[in-house]
């Protein structure tokens, strides 16, 4: 894949990372409040059930994403935002092994900042061609409402892409194959509905290249 104008990778990891983090730092917070609490109220100490977090899950990142970065700081930097275990692999791609309930909760921190994302987009006043944004729950399917004459007169085609990226990210950690990772961008003229252009990410753009 081509680097395109995107988020800067290390940022997008910190997206992706950073809520997980602050989520299991609070829920051990709590955890230890609640002990305590238990220990306080009773003189009889019981055996705690401790469920163990399996690393069973993998997520495997290719190396085109890495162009340009530094391997070692991409893999300190997912270690230190509560990645268990990255794999680097021969061919320059990463695997990260999580367990199922990390992976739910980076799924579930990604959805919420495609969302704000999308909702930043449709309210940035410097945004003006873009009238409304939909997609499908996987997000690999974006269908975006136009104004075709502020659409070629303006650079706000450009605002989608960090969208597309959030997306591909999205499915990668979601399971789905990277050779088989793609996000489609269809755009809809507002007045008619009529398809104005669609653009598949990335194969349209390696055509071009």
């Amino acid at each position: 894949m081509k680097k395109i104008l995107v988020l800067p990778l290390l940022l997008l990891f910190g997206i992706i990372f950073a809520g997980c983090s602050a989520d299991s730092e609070k829920e051990s917070g709590d955890k230890k409040e609640v002990a305590a609490d238990t220990t306080e109220k009773t003189s009889v100490s019981k055996p705690l059930k401790v469920d163990k977090e399996l690393l069973n899950v993998e997520v495997t990142i290719p190396a085109d994403f890495f162009e340009g970065e530094d391997i070692d700081t991409v893999i300190a930097d997912a270690k230190d935002e509560g990645i268990q275990e990255v794999i680097k692999n021969d061919d320059g791609s990463l695997t990260f092994r999580m367990s199922e309930s990390q992976q739910k909760e980076i799924l579930k921190d990604m959805e919420e900042e495609i969302i704000d994302f999308v909702e930043e987009i449709e309210t940035d006043e410097e945004i003006s061609s873009i009238k409304d944004i939909s997609y499908n729950n996987t997000y690999s399917e974006l269908t975006l409402l136009v104004n075709p004459e502020e659409l070629e007169s303006t650079l706000d085609i450009d605002a989608d892409v960090d969208l597309v990226l959030m997306g591909i990210f999205y499915q990668l950690f979601n399971g789905v194959d990277p050779a088989k990772n793609k996000v489609t961008v269809t755009y809809k003229n507002e007045s008619n509905g009529e398809v104005i252009d669609t653009i598949v990410y990335p194969d349209d753009l390696n055509e071009q290249n």
